[in-house]
């Protein structure tokens, strides 16, 4: 079906919008066909979903931020800023329209929801309140889940949501960025009846994002105007540092000194960061003069001192917000902010041990907290898939046949490849 509400005559009632929108997908549920194509973003979503191993029967979302893990990240998650933004723009149209403003994370948990009472009462027997995960990956279609996995404005309505539970809501969510780098943050989304079957519902939420990055970018001047380094190392191989205002992306021998000294800011010797950077023995002062010559071209000389090496300006990192936060026992907002290892590709000693080190930490609050879309998200990403001991503590806590039968899939690989006269490994 090629958008068949919008085929619709104009001025058409937005109830009949949806209920054209209901008979093509009972079609669709019934006879296993369509006569002609959801909307591409639609099924597009749905084969998503499918994909994911959501049900369609899914009576409601997991929570996953409770208590203090949720007022810990909220606080820190940088939409707090622009909460009283949506609530001024976007509250008295929800509670007015008995409708509902939500705001989620870039991996689709929501963080605010609020409204009219009765609408969130009705909404919070699916789960959908703070805390909770509506990721597409995990309640299948829906819009706040939908934006943050596209990266652009969705309106979901009716019939559409993969959860059949979720099908009688209407909704639309645009995604908001950060104005330094363009990454996703999260999305405002308006989620409600029949009443928000409308184009015009898509192109508020739209408004309201830009308005929000707008306010963002002045209530976070240039990296520039306070002198900070901001170092983004994890997942990738070649780290990002926002240097003045300007984002560069450092080779991955930059990128491993970068780190280091990041990490001891009262700076290192030519001999100890020789140690730290390589394992051959035969690699000369001389080399690493030159490599750091070649960075301070990049960085400039205020920002790269000597004697010893150090950086001349205060540093957040994507390493030391993990820390914090697992220091603090937010592990589910740690697990967020952790996109993959530490400079993955990289065989410096000292950024081995702290790649260790660090992916350790994790592992092991995962392994306490034992929520089982934690676990699973870590065993479904390129780093966790081999990862037995993770996989163990989810089928204890999430004992489904296909987790089964990868834990055991693994077992079988690891005794295979074992010395049946002295146990031990090859």
């Amino acid at each position: 079906m090629t958008d068949s509400w919008v085929a619709l005559e104009p001025g058409t009632d937005p109830a009949e919008r949806v209920r054209t929108i209901r008979v093509a997908h009972e079609r669709f549920t019934a006879a296993g066909t369509v006569e002609r194509p959801v909307r591409p973003v639609v099924a597009e979503s749905w084969r998503r979903s499918a994909r994911a191993r959501v049900s369609p029967e899914d009576t409601g979302a997991a929570v996953e931020l409770t208590a203090g893990d949720l007022s810990a990240y909220r606080a820190e998650h940088p939409l707090s800023r622009v909460m009283p933004l949506f609530r001024e723009l976007m509250g008295g149209f929800a509670k007015d329209g008995e409708h509902l403003l939500a705001v989620c994370d870039a991996h689709g948990r929501l963080l605010w929801v609020e409204g009219h009472p009765a609408t969130r009462m009705l909404a919070g027997r699916m789960n959908f309140v703070a805390g909770a995960r509506w990721a597409e990956s995990a309640m299948g279609t829906n819009a706040p889940g939908t934006a943050v996995a596209v990266d652009r404005p969705v309106q979901v309505f009716a019939t559409e949501h993969f959860v059949r539970r979720v099908q009688p809501w209407t909704c639309a969510a645009a995604p908001v960025h950060d104005p330094r780098s363009g990454r996703v943050i999260g999305a405002v989304d308006i989620t409600g009846g029949d009443g928000l079957a409308h184009p015009h519902s898509l192109a508020f939420v739209q408004a309201v994002a830009r308005a929000a990055e707008s306010h963002l970018t002045l209530l976070a001047p240039p990296v520039a105007d306070d002198g900070a380094l901001e170092l983004t190392a994890l997942g990738r191989d070649e780290a990002m540092l926002v240097v003045g205002g300007r984002k560069v992306r450092l080779s991955r021998r930059h990128s491993e000194i970068v780190v280091l000294l990041a990490r001891h800011p009262e700076g290192l010797s030519g001999d100890e960061l020789l140690c730290a950077l390589y394992e051959d023995e035969s690699v000369t002062p001389v080399t690493l003069r030159a490599e750091l010559a070649r960075l301070r071209q990049v960085l400039g000389p205020e920002i790269l001192r000597s004697r010893p090496y150090r950086l001349g300006v205060p540093v957040t990192s994507d390493v030391v917000t993990v820390e914090r936060r697992l220091g603090c026992g937010a592990v589910t907002a740690a697990v967020s902010a952790y996109p993959g290892p530490l400079l993955p590709g990289s065989q410096a000693p000292a950024v081995v041990r702290l790649r260790r080190r660090l992916t350790d930490q994790v592992r092991a609050a995962l392994i306490a907290r034992a929520d089982p879309d934690l676990l699973s998200d870590w065993v479904h990403a390129s780093w966790g898939e081999d990862d037995v001991e993770v996989w163990r503590a989810l089928v204890a806590v999430r004992p489904t046949a296909p987790v089964v039968a990868r834990l055991r899939a693994l077992d079988d690989e690891l005794t295979a490849v074992t010395v049946p006269r002295t146990g031990r490994r090859r």
